[in-house]
């Protein structure tokens, strides 16, 4: 599901809190605190995993980026 849903997609969505840690259905609490939105409950309760593995997917590319055409 992408960020730019209808606003029908976006209350059916699942979200988690991340001042709070709960799972929350629909965007109840305030956008600083969301992440998200996701397709399932689950997939969203496991938003800091998914989170921790993208940063560092970014830190590689980052680190694979600073060291072109250089030695790593």
């Amino acid at each position: 599901m992408t960020i730019d849903g209808t606003p029908d997609e976006i209350e059916q969505s699942w979200w988690y809190n991340s001042r709070t840690g709960e799972v929350e259905h629909g965007p109840e609490s305030p956008s600083i605190h969301r992440i998200g939105p996701f397709a399932s409950k689950e997939e969203a309760s496991r938003a800091p995993e998914v989170l921790a593995a993208r940063s560092k997917a970014w830190d590689e590319d980052e680190k694979r980026e600073d060291s072109w055409g250089g030695t790593p």
